[in-house]
């Protein structure tokens, strides 16, 4: 069974709350719930954190020991070379992961400090993103 964990950035447990407009209507743990039952060949793990420091270090305690990582760093995509050499220092892949499409929005959100370390990149589908990460994984 793969081990993957999805790791989210800061503000991304306001999701239901936060911006429904364009972060829609669904909490991330009512997501998840939906995701441990349609993908039972998964081991799933969820992290998620306001503090940059902690992600980098989640990132560098899996990075050795899991199958895959789903990393919607948020805001710190754009502004963490920190998280970007963390990624880059580990062997386990990651597929960076946005809910809304950055490319649409303000322009310092089409820098990304991830995606030249990252696996893949899948953003813009809302919610369905970190679900079409998963799969990259089957």
């Amino acid at each position: 069974m793969k081990k993957i964990i999805i790791i989210n950035g800061p503000n991304l447990n306001l999701l239901g709350k936060r911006e429904p407009g364009i972060y829609g209507a669904q909490t991330f743990e009512d997501f998840y719930k939906d995701l441990n039952q349609k993908y039972e060949a998964f081991e799933l793990s969820y992290f998620q954190s306001n503090i940059e420091g902690e992600l980098i270090d989640k990132l560098q305690e899996v990075g050795f020991l899991y199958d895959g990582i789903i990393l919607n760093a948020a805001a710190y995509t754009h502004t963490s070379v920190g998280i970007g050499d963390a990624i880059k220092a580990i062997e386990t892949p990651v597929i960076e992961v946005h809910i809304s499409n950055t490319f649409s929005r303000e322009e310092f959100r089409h820098q990304s400090y991830i995606s030249p370390n990252a696996k893949g990149v899948i953003l813009g589908f809302g919610l369905q993103s970190y679900e079409l990460a998963l799969q990259s994984f089957l």
